[in-house]
């Protein structure tokens, strides 16, 4: 008996000693990296990450994406509701079916105010209705009806953006809270902190707007369009380059934009995480610095550069 617990004693002791030292530095280095995985795994990623984007961003250029300035999930919902009231709005609940069973689908476009400055894209918007086989000069035959004041640009600090809408619009006997109408709009808010404001209120109406949030699109009742620039042309154009089982299509540029850099606020971490991609050859990415009246205060080393290559 005596030598039976002896020998189970020894064995035990020897494959401790074995662990210990054939064992113990893998499974120290083990825990090392999985305290270093976990710490990895807390702390990224974060945009100011020079391990990141030392590349094609220093760590100075870039707005620190901590969380303190962010609003809170109530604040956002509260900012929502304000801006749409009608944030249930469906087509069985706000639009009348009633307007559209006599004359069929007719839309009808409100006559210019006088006074009220039209830009050059909501022209060429309105213009193609009115010359459309869709278009009624009879409020009485339209189920769709479109506002002439021109609600493209809701940014203030526009010079397009046009004031007072929503006195305007509470005067037109047709808008019935903005039932069966139609808006829309290609800019809201304004810099560093842009919004879904649009400035008025726009009732039941149907948005048709570029760069929606997705938590303020409804579903089946908005529509969400791209984003087009004043040279867009308002009818033909050059024919499409994407021909039939021809994947991927015929053209030289795969991937092409063109904007503001925005140098601090939204937008910028963004844009200077993605400023690598541009290779001059078929993906072209181009950006100015030039956004604000103190953009000269935020410029970084690679300004010039891209500001010459946008001007081109």
């Amino acid at each position: 008996m005596q030598i039976r617990k002896k020998y189970i004693f020894m064995t035990l002791f020897a494959s401790w000693l074995l662990l210990f030292f054939f064992g113990g530095d893998q499974l120290r280095r083990l825990a090392f990296l999985s305290r270093r995985k976990t710490d990895a795994l807390k702390s990224w990623p974060r945009w100011t990450d020079t391990t990141l984007l030392q590349s094609f961003a220093g760590p100075g250029d870039l707005q620190d994406d901590g969380g303190a300035r962010q609003p809170s999930p109530k604040a956002r919902r509260a900012t929502r509701m304000s801006i749409y009231k009608n944030s249930r709005c469906r087509m069985e609940t706000c639009f009348d079916f009633s307007k559209c069973e006599k004359y069929g689908f007719k839309v009808f476009v409100y006559p210019a105010e006088r006074g009220d400055p039209v830009s050059e894209s909501y022209f060429k918007i309105i213009t193609a209705l009115e010359e459309s086989r869709y278009y009624t000069s009879n409020p009485e035959e339209a189920c769709l009806f479109v506002l002439n004041l021109d609600t493209l640009d809701r940014d203030h600090l526009s010079v397009q953006y046009v004031h007072n809408i929503n006195e305007k619009i509470q005067g037109f006997p047709l808008w019935n809270d903005g039932r069966n109408h139609l808006i829309f709009n290609l800019y809201s808010g304004t810099w560093p902190n842009y919004t879904e404001d649009l400035g008025f209120d726009i009732g039941q109406a149907i948005l048709a707007k570029a760069s929606f949030y997705m938590e303020r699109f409804r579903p089946g009742f908005d529509i969400s369009i791209p984003l087009f620039s004043k040279d867009h042309p308002q009818k033909g154009g050059e024919r499409g380059w994407l021909a039939q089982s021809s994947l991927p299509p015929k053209k030289k540029y795969l991937l092409v934009f063109k904007g503001k850099r925005y140098l601090t606020g939204i937008g910028s971490d963004t844009r200077n995480a993605l400023h690598h991609i541009h290779n001059g050859k078929d993906i072209i990415s181009l950006t100015t610095c030039k956004h604000g009246k103190d953009w000269e205060k935020h410029k970084d080393a690679r300004c010039d550069k891209d500001n010459t290559d946008y001007e081109k």
